[in-house]
């Protein structure tokens, strides 16, 4: 049989000339990119093995606080709940002010089983379906809250390497950037649109394996995976995105001295290193613009404003190759200086400082936001501070709608009028408490809470128990 096959074809010698000529340009031109890409190295790599002492101290601090709930029961023991509405300060067995609950959703049910919490962000697709952005220790869970009374949770993407109670999410272009301070974890990218095509399939499948009436919620329980991944640090306390610039910036790594680690994510099939900005030291969150307030000096600039442990320091970015400290500013009763939030007309910010309210003596537990007059870049001061009536540490806030949007650990969501940022007119408008067992000034109950769903609707992530979707009563709390 043999000598009956054709014989073999081959290329004449100019093609296999072309062929192979073509091959090594290739190869020349990976090779020219992967030597022009831009790496962490040298100086980018000088960190304090810790990151931040301080910081080490905090966290240690918490660990022990919810290792000691964990033996309590406290800790991913809630089972997931339908809606409820808020009636004479109750919505169940949440104390409440003018926001009603539409579901509550369990750890457990989020699809993590270590069961603790941590930050929350949100994501609208093209359709005007809205998505919950769950952190949790072992990985990050992403769940339809379209309808705030059936959410649908969808999958699970488990963590890069080993689980960590600190984990954080924010999203640019329909990607979601993922980092956490477990080991050598890296920055995880997921491709939020993929989510479309799942929760449009459960939608039409008119199936679903929950009573929502029952559990508050639908589970399709997929196990998702990254689009990309970025490998140039390892841990980070928080991921934090210029959606107007798309550049990312890390803060808390192992590199750029905890600083700024500054990565171009206009495309994220391939976010590249650009720059460290690392001359104050550890960056615990940061708020990075393009700047449109009265300092006329830096308008169109990239303005960042640092929570830098014991200081609001102010940098302009602009020139990646060229950044400018603007100011660095302390303040009386400086414990820990955590994260803060601009008004949109950017002259105010208000400021939480995680510790000042165990710390500090004068407060005696309750929760202190204070709130910055930022108009000169050069010199922002102190206008004035809101003291709640809360015993309570205060942890994220945004400023949206005209609201002051809060997280306050034990006192849960806090919702306080902007009021022009003038303090003594910033009352508090409505709250729900997600720790009712919680009234201390303890690590325990609210993370995060995500403020910019067009809905209105609400989403809070805590530590213990797990996700909550909330209906805010607009017109209660005018």
């Amino acid at each position: 049989r043999s000598g009956n096959l054709p014989p073999i074809s081959q290329p004449k010698p100019d093609k296999m000339k072309s062929v192979f000529t073509i091959s090594a340009s290739a190869l020349l031109l990976l090779s020219a990119e992967a030597a022009s890409r831009k790496k962490c190295e040298g100086d980018c790599q000088i960190a304090h093995p810790l990151g931040s002492p301080r910081m080490a101290g905090i966290m240690e601090e918490k660990r022990l606080r919810w290792e000691m709930e964990d033996k309590m029961g406290l800790m991913g023991t809630t089972p997931s709940s339908g809606a409820a509405a808020c009636v004479n300060g109750q919505a169940g067995d949440y104390g409440c002010k003018n926001i009603d609950l539409g579901a509550f959703v369990s750890h457990a049910d989020l699809g993590s089983t270590i069961r603790r919490g941590s930050d929350i962000w949100g994501w609208t697709d093209a359709n005007g379906n809205e998505y919950a952005i769950a952190c949790c220790a072992d990985g990050t869970s992403f769940v339809d809250v379209t309808d705030p009374e059936a959410p649908v949770v969808l999958g699970f993407l488990p963590t890069q390497t080993v689980p960590s109670n600190w984990r954080d999410v924010k999203v640019y272009e329909g990607h979601a950037y993922i980092g956490s301070e477990a080991l050598d974890h890296g920055m995880q990218v997921f491709d939020l649109h993929q989510l479309t095509a799942a929760t449009e399939k459960h939608r039409m499948s008119k199936e679903s394996p929950r009573d929502i009436a029952v559990d508050g919620h639908a589970k399709l329980g997929l196990t998702l995976n990254n689009t990309a991944f970025y490998h140039e640090f390892g841990s980070s306390h928080n991921i934090v995105i210029n959606e107007a610039s798309g550049f990312l910036y890390a803060v808390g790594t192992k590199t750029c001295a905890g600083g700024l680690h500054i990565v171009d994510i206009h495309d994220p099939a391939d976010p590249q290193f650009v720059a460290c900005y690392s001359d104050d030291g550890y960056t615990h969150d940061s708020e990075c613009v393009i700047y449109s307030g009265p300092d006329a000096a830096y308008q169109g600039h990239e303005i960042c404003f640092n929570y830098n442990e014991d200081t609001l320091t102010i940098v302009d970015v602009t020139d990646k190759n060229n950044m400018e400290m603007l100011c660095r500013v302390g303040y009386e009763g400086a414990k820990y200086t955590h994260q803060g939030w601009l008004n949109d007309a950017q002259t105010r910010l208000v400021m939480d400082d995680e510790k000042d309210e165990q710390s500090y003596a004068p407060l005696n537990g309750h929760t202190r936001t204070i709130v910055w007059d930022v108009e000169s870049l050069a010199n922002p001061f102190i206008i004035g501070n809101i003291d709640s009536a809360e015993v309570a540490i205060d942890h994220n806030q945004y400023v949206h709608n005209n609201y002051v949007w809060q997280s306050n650990y034990c006192a849960g969501l806090r919702v306080l009028d902007e009021a022009g940022m003038n303090p003594a007119d910033m009352k508090e408008r409505a709250y729900f408490d997600v720790s009712p067992e919680c009234d201390t000034a303890e690590f325990s109950g609210a993370w995060s809470v995500y403020p910019f769903f067009a809905s209105g609707n609400m989403i809070v992530q805590s530590i213990e128990k797990g996700l909550f979707v909330m209906k805010p009563d607009y017109a209660g709390m005018k």
